[in-house]
């Protein structure tokens, strides 16, 4: 039999193999995705660090829309950044301290932990030999590849010990930046044929200027480096339940060790319904400026949304990128924060006529999504809308956004798995899954 026909016979199988009738779901009471019938998730577990609130219940256990609200170890994420916008300084590293620690820092704890991210930022040369040797690899691989490499330099790798686990949570927070950019870097030179310059990280600058100046793709703003800072904030942690973050529990359950577990989360956050969204929506964004005429007309903007969502129009997806979210109805306070930043990039760069068509397109795509499903309950654009934007307003490549969101997310990552590891009680995280195909009897090869 030939490879290839062998290769389609067992790919043919799995049209029968994985066919589940959808009605046995409800019948044996399992929620598919994690997800009650209602949407909301299925509770699994308990955590000190991030809310992420939606809705609130009603008595009778229905869901009440409320404005979306995000906690970070009890503090709203708005009083969080509100001060540092209003103070115009950097706040990526405090945020990280709050998220490792439960506590906000003082001033000097909050030099001595900018100080100790700053000494830990440079690889070990063997780990920059790797970057270059994996060139025009995706970033997020190499990513992964890094870090599981990370094992193999670390005194004690398998140390599960809370100081152990937050010394390496250090060191990944400080390395991923350097990694990220340094990757960026030879790829642009491999692939694009660009010179290859290789930037060491700064002790003078904060973490989201380090990352700047080591992509070396131009001149930065300070308004450019409190934007990207804050976008790290935004989004360095989601609750316990975000597909990467339960990966990286799931994971460190069954206590292997940091490197492994970090790896798992950042293979999680790369897929496209994760991590890889904002590029979905940027790239039709660019779709929608060349097909849209009048970017004000919104009867032209409402016709060809509704050709989207019929599928006859863009990539017959269906689907409005950055629209709906799993939690979030009323809205999503990321992306509320990041509309404001976007607005105020935008008038530096020139680009305040796509900043106003983005705004309209979020407006009407809530619109003709609601009216496509028949449904009255709300929806809201998610942290995906604007997020590609302004890492396009940054001259940022779509080949590092999903890692940039590696970058800022690794916070809360390590803060998850140290909490999975330390509270009383720890059990692997072990659900069941129903078998529903009826026993079989065994034939022997010669009667098949």
């Amino acid at each position: 039999m030939r490879k290839e026909y062998l290769i389609y016979k067992l790919s043919d199988a799995v049209k029968s193999t994985t066919k589940i009738d959808s009605d046995l779901f409800p019948k044996y009471g399992v929620k598919r995705g994690l997800r009650n019938e209602d949407g909301s998730g299925v509770l699994v577990g308990l955590t000190n660090i991030g809310n992420v609130v939606g809705y609130d219940r009603a008595d009778d256990g229905k869901l009440i829309p409320t404005e979306g609200k995000l906690f970070y170890r009890g503090y709203e994420l708005d009083d969080l950044v509100e001060p540092l916008l209003k103070e115009k300084r950097f706040g990526f590293e405090e945020i990280a301290y709050l998220l490792l620690s439960g506590s906000l820092p003082d001033k000097e704890e909050l030099q001595a932990f900018k100080e100790l991210l700053n000494e830990n930022m440079p690889l070990d040369h063997r780990t920059i030999v790797h970057i270059i040797d994996l060139e025009g690899s995706n970033i997020m691989n190499i990513l992964a590849r890094c870090v599981l490499e990370m094992y193999t330099f670390d005194p004690n790798p398998d140390d599960i010990s809370r100081d152990n686990l937050m010394r390496q949570s250090i060191e990944l927070i400080a390395k991923f930046p350097t990694i990220i950019a340094y990757a960026f870097n030879i790829y642009r030179h491999s692939v694009r044929g660009r010179s290859l310059n290789i930037s060491h990280p700064r002790e003078d600058l904060s973490l989201a200027e380090n990352f700047l100046h080591m992509l070396n793709v131009g001149e930065f703003t300070e308004l450019d480096a409190r934007v990207l800072d804050l976008l790290l904030i935004i989004q360095a942690e989601h609750g316990g339940g975000n597909n990467s973050t339960f990966t990286v529990r799931v994971t460190s359950s069954t206590r292997t060790d940091t490197y492994s577990s970090i790896a798992a989360g950042i293979g999680s956050l790369k897929g496209p319904l994760h991590g890889g969204a904002n590029i979905k929506v940027i790239n039709m964004f660019h779709h929608l400026k060349e097909n849209i005429s009048d970017w004000k007309n919104i009867d032209e903007i409402d016709t060809y949304l509704r050709r989207m969502l019929d599928k006859q129009a863009y990539d017959r997806s269906g689907l409005i990128y950055g629209i709906g979210h799993a939690v979030y109805t009323l809205s999503d306070p990321r992306a509320k924060e990041l509309k404001k930043l976007a607005g105020e990039l935008a008038k530096e760069k020139g680009r305040e006529e796509e900043y106003e068509f983005l705004k309209l397109l979020e407006q009407e795509g809530i619109k003709c999504v609601s009216e496509h499903r028949k449904s009255t309950k709300p929806i809201c654009a998610n942290v995906d809308f604007y997020s590609g934007f302004i890492y396009e307003m940054l001259g940022l490549p779509q080949e590092i956004y999903t890692p940039i969101f590696a970058m800022a997310r690794i916070v809360g990552w390590t803060a998850h798995r140290i909490e999975e590891l330390n509270f009383e009680g720890h059990r692997i995280i072990r659900p069941a899954y129903k078998n529903v195909l009826d026993p079989k009897k065994y034939t022997p090869l010669e009667g098949r």
